[in-house]
């Protein structure tokens, strides 16, 4: 794969997260800015650059929109993350800025867009600002749910977390129509939580796990605001876009605005929020129907669904990664695109951005093989996972409606039905008992299984086999069943490694979320059974419906259990984690029945938990009096001697104790909805949850045998750490300015 990554663990610079028991008040949050960082010398001319794209008229900036500006000031390359210059507002007036530009614009030299930058823009970031929050209960009512004191500890530490991260704008630095400044900030009229690092605004699906947590934390006024934002912006955009920048205008993200209202007035009982919200929602979906519907005929059985596809109009790079985009459409080593196919490209890539899983091989038409970004074919995927949130809309929509229009009530339960029938025709595979991607090119489903099969069981569909049969459910989760065993961590969002950030082995909250809320939607009669057990000298592999995974066992990531040696890949050896009746960092074993389903979200609610305690652990992260901070001589491991701790936005499924890798950024710290997942699984598997042992950060090699006996705390089994190799690729990094 061509693509930008870098390794786990990359560690947080710009926000330090308190590690004590939740406070009632905010610390002083640092805006970091960041200064120009040239790679050639001030006098050296820029280098040589290609055609400017066409200006995007949704984007109308000269100063942040695609531009000679914005295209200089990148192929500059002064910033390690592309997003930086265009979150800088000017501290000119915006005609000045330009002429400024204009000044510097032939012959341009690195040391001329140095000053240039220096002098015309002001620190990213500055147009938000932290508060305080006002009677912040330190003892929310979720916490009584957990029972061990180590588990409720850390809850309670994430529960403070949000303090760290409530914003509002800045209302004395903004820009507005004063014409002295220019900024890329969409304003926001109410309070918010920022996802955390790069992400410094308020986003669109992250908001959805942020709120759940908010709703566990009891701040339900700030799941109001955020709310009101999306309101607005649907109020005055006509749709919600991806984030709170400018920049984001021509596309959203997946639309879970409706379920997130669902949940708010379900938890809070406010329904007076629904005077304002029903028109909206309303709103929101007539855009989704306008501009992202699709008519599609199965070539399963000749009918006609109308289904919906993420698919942006764009013919630029990005904005916030301008330089990413234009080197991938521009790249020496492929053949070179013209106008048209390059801005086909930038279609694809502003398309990946707006599907959340900004970059995956589930979008590559032929498969991952020899595959680049230039192979993405988000337009012409039909989605398991948007397909299944907007029937999941509908349905919550028609539950808010209540009894105060049946015609409303009516036209959405139909809605939802001519959805159900059209995700079950086109994307669930009865004979592999999973749900995939229909792809419009190839026209038939694609084979690659990834963790958007879920989606439809966690908004209620359910296909009649899985109803039918326990065999087949337990077929439909069995993936889970072989991760939990075969790997250190959580779900991965594929089984292939490309590098890039939404494929093996990056695990992401959301996605434990929704496997968790997917297993228990299914109904005890073929969920209750005992969890099967794999065949002799096999691995839970052989459990795993033909053809399901799209991989043959031996073509299946491996699961370091050296430094240099991967688990079998094949028999009863590759289940490196298999215990007795559990698996390791899976909980405890129940001393009652349990049945299969409530085993797996039992251990997948436990890996979960440790993941994130752990890497949090790892990074500083102490809780007095019951888990001491790690020494320095530990914490060198990951060069966080001087940090606190961090909540990252993905993991490892390889490890226990680390960050995700890979995608256009470093690896970011906060982190909203990794806080808000982790407090929900708290308040929903509390009673089932085990104090967590994170390995040693010293340990080179910790082997223990496949199947070995014990409870799912022991964490000298099954654990491998490679931490020389890690800090040096970290010190690599650190060196090459790729970190935050």
């Amino acid at each position: 794969m061509k693509s930008l990554w870098v390794t786990s663990r990359l560690w947080l610079v710009l926000l330090a997260v308190s590690t004590g028991y939740a406070q009632s008040t905010t610390t002083t949050v640092e805006v970091a800015t960041a200064t120009p960082s040239p790679s050639a010398p001030l006098d050296s001319p820029l280098p040589s650059q290609v055609a400017l794209p066409p200006r995007q008229a949704w984007c109308p900036s000269q100063i942040f929109c695609a531009g000679e500006l914005l295209q200089t000031v990148n192929v500059a390359h002064l910033y390690p993350d592309d997003k930086t210059f265009i979150d800088k507002p000017t501290s000119k007036p915006p005609q000045e800025v330009l002429n400024d530009f204009r000044n510097i614009s032939t012959n341009t030299t690195y040391g001329q867009v140095v000053t240039f930058l220096q002098e015309d823009f002001t620190g990213e970031g500055q147009e938000l600002e932290a508060i305080t929050l006002q009677n912040f209960n330190p003892e929310p009512a979720f916490l009584s749910n957990v029972t061990d004191p180590l588990v409720r500890a850390f809850a309670q530490t994430v529960h403070g977390f949000w303090t760290q991260l409530i914003r509002e704008t800045n209302s004395s630095t903004l820009c507005g129509n004063s014409n002295r400044c220019e900024s890329s900030l969409i304003p926001l009229n109410h309070t918010f939580v920022v996802p955390g690092g790069r992400f410094r605004e308020q986003y669109y699906w992250d908001s959805f796990w942020i709120v759940e947590g908010l709703l566990e934390s009891e701040l339900y006024n700030i799941a109001n605001a955020t709310l009101q934002n999306f309101m607005d912006e649907l109020d005055t955009i006509g749709f919600i876009p991806n984030g709170g920048r400018i920049y984001y205008l021509n596309r959203s993200q997946p639309p879970v605005f409706i379920k997130m209202l669902h949940r708010y007035v379900t938890v809070t009982g406010d329904r007076s929020i629904l005077t304002r919200a029903l028109p909206l929602a309303e709103k929101e979906l007539a855009w989704w129907d306008r501009e992202r519907s699709i008519s599609v005929r199965s070539p399963f059985t000749n009918t006609t669904h109308k289904l919906y596809r993420y698919s942006v109009t764009n013919s630029a790079p990005r904005p916030e990664s301008y330089l990413t985009d234009y080197t991938t459409a521009n790249d020496p080593s492929l053949p070179a695109l013209n106008e048209t196919q390059r801005a086909a490209l930038y279609a694809e890539l502003a398309s990946g951005a707006e599907s959340g899983w900004d970059y995956s091989a589930r979008w590559f038409t032929h498969g991952h093989t020899n595959a680049t970004l230039r192979d993405l074919n988000v337009r012409s995927t039909i989605a398991v996972d948007l397909n299944s949130i907007l029937y999941g809309s509908h349905l919550a929509l028609e539950d808010l409606y209540g009894n105060s229009n049946s015609t409303a009530r009516s036209r959405h339960v139909a809605a939802a039905n001519a959805l159900r029938a059209g995700v079950l025709d086109l994307l669930w595979d009865e004979q592999k008992l999973a749900f995939y991607d229909f792809n419009l090119v190839t026209n038939a489903r694609n084979q690659m299984l990834t963790a958007a099969t879920f989606y439809p069981f966690w908004v209620g569909i359910i296909p009649d086999e899985v109803l039918a049969s326990e065999q087949a459910a337990y077929g439909a989760f069995s993936s889970i069943h072989l991760v939990l065993n075969r790997y250190n961590g959580t779900y991965p969002a594929t089984f292939v490694d490309t590098h890039l950030q939404w494929d093996a082995p990056n695990t992401w909250p959301p996605h434990q979320y929704i496997a968790l809320k997917a297993l228990s939607q299914l109904p005890t009669n073929v969920s209750s059974g005992p969890l099967p057990s794999r065949p002799d000298g096999q691995s839970t592999f052989a459990l795993v419906p033909a053809g399901q995974l799209g991989l043959s066992e031996t073509e299946l990531p491996g699961q370091p259990i050296t430094t240099t040696q991967n688990a079998t890949a094949t028999g009863t050896g590759a289940d490196v984690n298999l215990l007795n009746g559990t698996v390791t960092h899976g909980g405890n074993a129940s001393t009652s029945a349990e049945g299969w389903s409530a085993v797996l979200g039992r251990e997948l609610a436990n890996r979960y938990y440790t993941s994130t305690l752990c890497s949090w652990y790892a990074t500083g992260g102490s809780i007095p009096n019951l888990l001491p901070r790690l020494s320095d001589e530990e914490l060198n491991v990951t060069l966080s001697t001087s940090s606190l701790g961090h909540m990252f936005e993905k993991f490892s499924n390889l490890d226990i104790d680390s960050a995700g890798r890979g995608g256009e950024y470093t690896v970011q710290a906060g982190f909203g909805w990794t806080n808000g997942v982790l407090l929900w699984v708290a308040s929903n598997y509390g009673d089932v949850l085990a104090a967590p042992q994170c390995p040693s950060l010293l340990d080179v090699v910790a082997v223990g045998g496949g199947g070995a006996s014990g409870d799912g705390n022991t964490s000298g089994s099954q654990r491998v750490s490679s931490r020389p190799i890690f800090a040096l690729t970290l010190v690599a990094a650190t060196l090459l300015g790729l970190l935050i």
